[in-house]
């Protein structure tokens, strides 16, 4: 069997398809020898599950930057349930199972714990990642997140955001956006959904603790998500990454649309897309075609009731504004410090056009 597949059209980072004239560096392979597939077959997760494919590929990269000499430890959650039925497992790596809201110390110990025996035995320390959903993350487990981040610990910590409390019904966390329906944010007459002006932007608190590396990205986008991870693991000291990760069950949405919506969120704005080094901002993803705020709710039934003859437009245009911010402040088009008010509108309407 060749050790891989042969690919005849390879996407090129345009809008353009069919080009064959890529270096052998820059094609994307799914089938390889070279692989790790940290993450392997038979796991139980939802078809179309996010996650699953950013922890894959998040973790090869992992891996692959430190020649295979990596450890991960695990939160509580969708995840960890899916991939490790007792008494079963879906990793092929050193793997870990914390608790909900512990990661973070844990893995800090590994780190502790592999610096001394790399002084026993004179080879560099295995290197540590820690990962959880936004539930461990940006609630139960953000005491010891910022620990980590305040004692700038060497490890990478790695967060899957489906915006929810998944694995137990649905259920609001600090990372689930304005108006989302979920089951403890169900939309009434005179309410919404989740509330405007919660929740918790943890890739800009790890950025106020001034670590070394912050970076957003999403599945859509398996290249970013990649070279991200291989950068944050050059470092040394604390790090985060935030993963946008759909959940087709908890979001409604098909399962087979999963990387069509983590596109739309980075193209509205709604998900900004950067990377930081020591609390600044060095880079962030350009949006081409900006898209309105509407293409992305409608394909999803937590927003449903946005729409419709019982729709609320005014609250659709708040979330415009706040896509539209998120496009100045993060610098997602070439033109963001020009208009910051009203940029969509300016973007994707003819001039002349009210």
């Amino acid at each position: 069997m060749a050790e891989e597949s042969r690919v005849h059209f390879y996407q090129t980072g345009t809008f353009t398809v069919g080009n064959r004239l890529l270096d052998d560096s820059l094609r994307t392979l799914q089938s390889s020898g070279k692989r790790f597939n940290s993450l392997n077959s038979g796991h139980r997760a939802c078809q179309g599950c996010g996650e699953a494919l950013g922890a894959r590929y998040a973790l090869d990269a992992a891996l692959q930057a430190t020649g295979g000499r990596a450890a991960v430890t695990n939160a509580t959650g969708c995840l960890e349930v899916f991939s490790t039925p007792y008494p079963q497992s879906a990793w092929r790596m050193p793997w870990f199972h914390s608790l909900f809201g512990n990661t973070a110390a844990v893995a800090t110990g590994m780190a502790a714990a592999f610096r001394v025996l790399a002084k026993k035995n004179g080879k560099p320390p295995v290197r540590v990642i820690a990962q959880g959903g936004d539930g461990g993350t940006t609630d139960i487990g953000m005491g010891c997140l910022s620990g980590m981040f305040d004692r700038n610990d060497d490890v990478l910590y790695i967060c899957y955001d489906n915006e929810a409390y998944m694995n137990t019904g649905v259920q609001r966390s600090s990372a689930t956006p304005p108006t989302a329906r979920t089951a403890t944010t169900m939309p009434i007459p005179g309410y919404e959904g989740n509330n405007f002006g919660q929740g918790k932007n943890v890739p800009l608190i790890a950025m106020a603790h001034g670590i070394p590396y912050v970076a957003t990205a999403t599945v859509a986008d398996l290249h970013d998500l990649e070279r991200k991870v291989v950068k944050a693991m050059s470092i040394h000291g604390a790090r985060y990454i935030q993963i946008l990760v759909p959940c087709p069950l908890g979001w409604g949405f098909p399962s087979g649309k999963t990387i069509e919506v983590a596109r739309l969120a980075a193209e509205t704005g709604l998900y900004p897309v950067f990377e930081a080094e020591n609390g600044e901002i060095t880079g962030s993803y350009k949006i081409r075609r900006p898209r309105p705020v509407e293409a992305y709710l409608k394909m999803q039934k937590r927003f449903a009731h946005l729409f419709g003859k019982r729709g609320d437009p005014e609250t659709v245009a708040r979330l415009q504004k706040l896509a539209d911010r998120n496009i100045a402040k993060f610098g997602l088009t070439d033109l963001a410090g020009e208009n910051p008010e009203g940029l969509f509108r300016s973007l994707v309407e003819p001039k002349g056009e009210a």
